[in-house]
């Protein structure tokens, strides 16, 4: 954080990963020695966690991304971490999961065109590949399955369009699956596996990263931004087969998890290797991460109750 100059809108700051962004951002920037204005934008339909950033030296504002009134009244900072979006309810409401991925970031870019932008994207934008292979990287093909993934693939071909024109400098992160006590593909999984719920294993294995870890990244990345954006798959590395993540939450739970299915030949995978030549390896690795979860599903702690649905192979959310 000593090396970014200026202030840090975050937009979209109300969801799983922007709280941890923003009090991240804050931590980084004052153990720099740095005085910075760091500015969390949501709706703020929980008032509970205003308060919470508040107490923690971040601004706040109440905004509508749809609202262009209120778009224009946001104060203009050199550096945007932009993670509005939408997943999960496309099958029941899919034409506002398209202004969400597919609308919202053109206002942003237009709102900012003088700014350093780094959206979050998603590693779905690419098709299924080989369950035993690393998976693509940057420069494959995407291939996206289901309206979700083809409306965040809209996303990223919205930014790239104002980030040549304008130009902006930007940067797109494919991120699967960050990963956290409180929701993620080990919490999944470890519920079932307490509850003694059959896992589904088609989708026979997962990359994961830590929360704490990917938001890192969605930082150091603000100086890397380019034009055009440049795309980084943003997960952890080796991917893991999803049997032996519940059989090692099993062990640790003292519960033997039960299966269903058998691992299908393909699965959603990323190749993180760029990520790793550019950051290094993320800091938290597999068994850290498995023996937080466990403890914290085996101590009854509270779950943000939003599954992944990381088993779907159909894209449907």
């Amino acid at each position: 954080m000593r090396g970014i100059d200026g202030g840090l809108l975050i937009l979209g700051a109300g969801g799983k990963m922007g709280p941890s962004l923003a009090r991240l951002a804050q931590r980084a920037s004052r153990e720099a020695s740095v005085e910075r204005r760091i500015v969390a934008v949501a709706r703020f339909t929980d008032p509970g966690l205003e308060a919470a950033l508040h107490a923690y030296g971040i601004e706040t504002i109440r905004c509508d991304l749809f609202d262009a009134g209120q778009v224009q009244a946001l104060p203009d900072l050199p550096n945007i971490v932009f993670m509005a979006g939408q997943k999960f309810g496309t099958s029941d409401d899919a034409p506002r999961t398209w202004a969400v991925n597919a609308y919202l970031p053109g206002v942003v870019a237009t709102r900012f065109p003088a700014s350093r932008i780094v959206a979050y994207s998603t590693g779905n934008v690419y098709p299924l590949s080989g369950r035993e292979g690393e998976g693509p990287v940057e420069s494959d093909p995407t291939g996206p399955i289901g309206e979700y993934a083809q409306s965040a693939l809209a996303r990223e071909r919205v930014l790239e369009f104002f980030s040549r024109s304008q130009p902006t400098p930007m940067a797109i992160l494919r991120l699967n699956y960050a990963i956290e006590p409180r929701y993620g593909v080990l919490r999944d999984i470890a519920d079932k596996v307490a509850s003694r719920q059959p896992i589904d294993l088609s989708m026979g294995r997962v990359n994961v990263i830590w929360q704490r870890d990917a938001n890192a990244i969605a930082l150091r990345a603000l100086q890397h931004c380019a034009v055009p954006p440049m795309v980084l798959n943003v997960t952890g590395r080796p991917a893991h087969p999803v049997r032996w993540l519940a059989g090692e939450l099993g062990r640790r739970l003292g519960i033997e998890p039960v299966f269903r299915g058998v691992e299908a030949e393909s699965a959603l995978l990323s190749d993180a290797t760029r990520c790793e030549e550019l950051f290094g390896l993320p800091p938290v690795g597999i068994d850290e991460m498995l023996d937080c979860v466990a403890s914290w599903v085996a101590q009854g702690g509270r779950s943000l109750g939003r599954p992944t649905h990381y088993e779907s192979r159909e894209g449907r959310f």
